[in-house]
């Protein structure tokens, strides 16, 4: 699979959720999150597998939650540090923080 290819899904199983990348058979990026009544979502944790790292796959996974928050409408509360990085990155997002 090119870098291209990746594709990010959002799963969601009541409350909880992830935006998940299939890397391989054996293999996946996620970031996880809890869903608050009022739609809002707290990301918790990002993970890449070590083979996988620094092709930008996180940011992958940060940016689908961003394009969703802008098209539902909902906030986002970043505790996962990866994630808390990438806000202090991209101050334009600070209107979609909770």
């Amino acid at each position: 699979m090119s870098d291209t290819e990746y594709r990010v899904e959002r799963e969601v199983t009541g409350s909880q959720g992830r935006y998940v990348i299939y890397l391989a058979p054996d293999a996946e990026a996620e970031m996880t999150f809890r869903k608050a009544e009022n739609g809002n979502i707290t990301i918790d944790h990002t993970g890449v597998p070590p083979a996988y790292e620094g092709r930008g796959i996180a940011a992958r996974l940060v940016n689908a939650a961003i394009a969703d928050a802008r098209a539902e409408g909902f906030k986002i509360t970043p505790i996962c540090s990866y994630v808390v990085a990438q806000f202090r990155r991209h101050p334009e997002w600070e209107i979609l923080r909770a």
